[in-house]
């Protein structure tokens, strides 16, 4: 990786965590999970950036993957809030969340996922295998109370690709997979009250298409209109609907399943229905440590 390429990934990462903070400042009792997602994926394209994902606000229970509907009416109460931030620059993507406790209840649970995940940065390193880097996390959390979720995890970071080479669990998975120098990771733990699983929930709003193409006109039109704006990155099913109405929306991406051309994202939840916390940076990886960009 040359020299202008860990810039790109630097001013991405600026970025994200820039966005991210805008978006902490929006999110109080009574606000709109609609109008915060919208107004940081604004932030980021007045910045010049576009998402690398569509903004993730997922509560509770909720561990990833929630981004409002179209008209979504959901209001944040006395909440436990996930917020997923990532931007992109040509080919360069940013991830970064924090968590945000509106109840006053949960600030220990939001304790941990920091703490485990600073531990779990001073030890990043190349050379590092992954599952040392779980069991920094899994120790921290047993330690104090929690539960890692296990099925979740940190990744790699590529061009083009947000999950990429290789998987950081959130505890000692056996896995001896070591990190490289040069490689951009996020590390990205989750902590539970729960028992520290999640499974798919019901809804669905993220999605993501592969190129090709349907011979429905409908699919087709739609296909061309996701190819040109969103490429190959996950997009939120609100975006469509400011082209389409739903109909075409849903016979389009009916369409692009039966094709194999399409992946869905559903919500994340967690399995017991524990309450989750979740910390994310991303990072590249040194001779003897890491640098944070986000």
């Amino acid at each position: 990786m040359d020299e202008l390429d860990y810039k790109t990934y630097e001013e991405v990462g600026k970025a994200t965590r820039s966005a991210l903070e805008y978006g902490k400042g929006l999110i109080k009792e009574g606000a709109k999970l609609l109008d915060v997602a919208e107004k940081i994926e604004k932030y980021l394209e007045e910045k010049g950036f576009g998402s690398a994902f569509p903004v993730n606000i997922s509560l509770d229970h909720e561990a990833a993957h929630y981004t409002p509907m179209k008209d979504d009416q959901k209001v944040f109460g006395k909440n436990l809030v996930k917020l997923d931030v990532g931007a992109r620059k040509g080919a360069y993507l940013g991830d970064s969340a924090i968590s945000i406790d509106l109840s006053g209840e949960n600030g220990k649970l939001i304790e941990c996922s920091e703490k485990a995940v600073n531990e779990a940065i001073s030890i990043v390193k190349a050379g590092r295998s992954v599952r040392e880097i779980g069991k920094v996390v899994e120790e921290i959390s047993k330690k104090m109370g929690f539960n890692p979720i296990r099925n979740l995890g940190g990744h790699g970071i590529t061009k083009d690709d947000l999950h990429a080479n290789i998987f950081i669990p959130n505890f000692d998975n056996g896995d001896e997979a070591k990190l490289e120098e040069g490689e951009v990771i996020a590390i990205e733990v989750f902590v539970t009250t729960g028992e520290g699983l999640v499974v798919d929930g019901d809804s669905v709003e993220i999605f993501r298409k592969y190129p090709g193409a349907t011979r429905n006109p409908i699919a087709r039109e739609v296909g061309s209109f996701i190819d040109s704006n969103f490429s190959t990155y996950p997009f939120a099913m609100r975006w469509v609907l400011k082209r389409f109405d739903e109909f075409k929306a849903k016979v389009a991406l009916n369409e692009f399943a039966r094709a194999n051309l399409l992946e869905s994202y559903p919500v994340l939840v967690e399995k017991s229905n524990g309450l989750v916390a979740q910390t994310e940076y991303e990072m590249i990886v040194e001779k003897d440590s890491c640098k944070v960009i986000t």
